[in-house]
């Protein structure tokens, strides 16, 4: 009966990983976390209560700064009061569009840097919030989806819908709603 000896590190791992699935999720590198970003207090009370107390303080997870970008509304080449939307107009809205994100991702980024020892990644995809993060989360088979709610209550939330219900509903990994302290 003969038996083949790895002869790297890597196969070695490989070998290990077949042989026993826990122990190969328990070498595994740090979890990677998706944090829900945009423009309000709720989104920055998120961030920063999950560097504190989610985000391994030993290092290894890596924390994904998403912000979903709204789609740019459809407009008629002319609206009733007769104003034209030329390319400048749109261009303008893009560009716009395009600075909100940037400083959403930014103001992330700057919360981010105090916390040397955790790998910040930002993604910025375009679309509904709902369906860009409960895709993206996906795609990047994310190990849990942190976000914060806008608190609306029963009414406010039939009209305007809840992202955060929404992806604790749909997305396929664990959602970690945090609520900011009145």
């Amino acid at each position: 009966m003969a038996s083949s000896v790895p002869e790297d590190g890597a196969s070695a791992a490989a070998a290990a990983a077949t042989a026993d699935p826990a122990a190969a999720a328990a070498e595994a590198p740090g979890r990677r976390i998706v944090v829900a970003v945009d423009e309000s207090e709720e989104s920055t009370h998120a961030l920063t209560w999950c560097l504190a107390n989610v985000v391994s303080s030993s290092g290894g997870d890596t924390l994904v700064l998403l912000h979903a970008r709204r789609p740019r509304p459809v407009y008629a080449a002319m609206d009733s009061s007769g104003y034209m939307m030329t390319s400048d107009v749109m261009a303008s809205m893009d560009k716009y569009a395009a600075a909100v994100s940037a400083a959403a991702v930014g103001k992330a980024k700057h919360i981010c840097a105090a916390f040397p020892h955790v790998t910040v990644e930002t993604m910025v995809e375009s679309g509904d919030p709902r369906d860009v993060i409960c895709d993206a989360t996906e795609k990047m088979t994310a190990d849990l989806l942190v976000m914060g709610t806008h608190g609306y209550g029963l009414i406010q939330r039939a009209f305007l819908g809840s992202v955060s219900n929404h992806c604790a509903q749909n997305c396929k990994c664990p959602v970690l709603i945090v609520k900011r302290p009145k």
